[in-house]
């Protein structure tokens, strides 16, 4: 038989999301309160690792460069590679880091650290930047909680993050695999007050075990109320994208991390002070040329609608948008047409958050191998986050073993993009 510890853990595949729908006290600010704010943070996440030599790190004129075109964009000497037509129209709203370094080159470990500004650590568990980010606004706004999920993912699970780690299960995020779909077992299947009497039926059928285990028992009963708060709440109407005009799904275009982008602007307007989005597939051990061209394809497109969409409802200015993945490819090429893991380096992009637009931090050598200008650690990557969102990177939270952890462990911002 399975502890109710198991049994918490388990909850998100049943669509109740643990991690995500159990909220502090003060968990986060009501989504008026945030909006006054007017911080928030989408992370456009390229799972696997995506190729800088075919994004925003052409090599033009060298073998590395695979036969990559460039093209020009509205940043006069700012070039992407071909794939990128739509976000090359918006590059003077976005600023490029060229220069990212780390040492790590397995997809879990790096996954980690791109999304906790850490190494794994058994000593501890780390919370991502969506819990950072959620609950350090929601400290600064004081206000009441929500009713939508603080964090939100879209399109796939972390792959080796620990989700909010030390800061509880509050501040995980709520998964949702398809931004075409209500999120899963969310409709209420009987009228509020029956629902509110079966709640209190299992609170009271529990009560010997709230004595017995009384911790579990309040992360158990408060997430069932969340829930039930969730589910009720009209708020839910942000998940459904179809409620958008016709003219503004056509914006940012068919697919699902098009999908994914559109969900994400409409959660931030709705007070959620973090979304993920997700693109699979960027481990391109093997035709990296084609696959890259194919990716692009889904993602471009909405990105750009995104930062666009963002600047025309004067939300861009507070909202930091980031895309990066866990590292970058090999300059050569590889016997099957693919390139292999690389961060010695690599790049990720910036846009809105009060981050300089059109401008570029950073180059490698002309063969793409080594950082040759303003090398940019993850550590700098996270305070340079924290910078925009006016979060104190010193800020140190408690781990279960009674020591404390700041928010990040070193860096200085990048100063020349705020």
């Amino acid at each position: 038989m399975r502890s109710r510890r198991e049994f918490l853990r388990l909850l998100p595949a049943a669509g109740f999301a643990a991690g995500a729908l159990p909220f502090a006290d003060l968990a986060t600010a009501h989504a008026a309160s945030l909006r006054k704010r007017g911080k928030a943070c989408i992370l456009l996440w390229m799972q696997g690792g995506p190729s800088q030599f075919e994004t925003f790190s052409p090599l033009e004129g060298h073998a590395h460069g695979g036969g990559t075109k460039a093209i020009a964009t509205a940043v006069p000497g700012m070039r992407f590679a071909e794939p990128w037509p739509r976000l090359a129209e918006v590059a003077d709203r976005l600023a490029v880091i060229r220069s990212m370094t780390s040492k790590e080159g397995s997809h879990p470990r790096a996954s980690y650290l791109l999304h906790t500004g850490y190494l794994p650590n058994p000593s501890a568990r780390h919370p991502t930047l969506g819990s950072i980010v959620a609950s350090q606004l929601a400290a600064q706004a004081g206000g009441e909680a929500g009713d939508l999920p603080p964090v939100v993912r879209i399109g796939g699970r972390g792959r080796g993050d620990s989700g909010a780690g030390l800061l509880g299960l509050q501040w995980n995020p709520f998964e949702l695999r398809d931004a075409t779909q209500s999120p899963a077992n969310t409709e209420p299947a009987v009228p509020a007050e029956r629902h509110r009497r079966r709640l209190d039926l299992m609170n009271r059928l529990g009560a010997g075990f709230a004595e017995a285990l009384p911790r579990e028992a309040a992360d158990h009963a408060a997430l069932y109320e969340r829930a039930t708060q969730m589910i009720l709440s009209s708020d839910m109407t942000a998940f459904d994208v179809e409620a958008e005009p016709e003219s503004v799904r056509e914006e940012y275009g068919p697919g699902g991390f098009a999908a994914g982008c559109l969900l994400a602007r409409r959660l931030v307007e709705n007070g959620v002070p973090f979304v993920e989005v997700v693109s699979n597939g960027w481990d391109t051990h093997q035709d990296n040329f084609a696959k890259v061209a194919e990716l692009a394809g889904q993602v471009d497109r909405p990105a750009a609608a995104l930062i666009r969409d963002l600047d025309r409802r004067g939300l861009l200015d507070d909202t930091l948008v980031i895309w990066m993945g866990e590292f970058g490819r090999t300059p050569k090429v590889n016997p099957r047409g693919g390139r292999d893991h690389f961060p010695r380096s690599f790049n990720a992009m910036l846009a809105g958050g009060g981050v300089a637009g059109g401008a570029i931090v950073g180059k490698t050598d002309r063969a793409g191998t080594e950082v040759s200008e303003r090398p940019v650690t993850v550590p700098d990557l996270f305070a340079t986050f924290c910078a925009s969102l006016g979060i104190d990177p010193a800020f140190e939270n408690m781990a279960s073993s009674g020591r404390p952890i700041k928010l990040v462990d070193g860096g200085e911002p990048i100063r020349e993009l705020l």
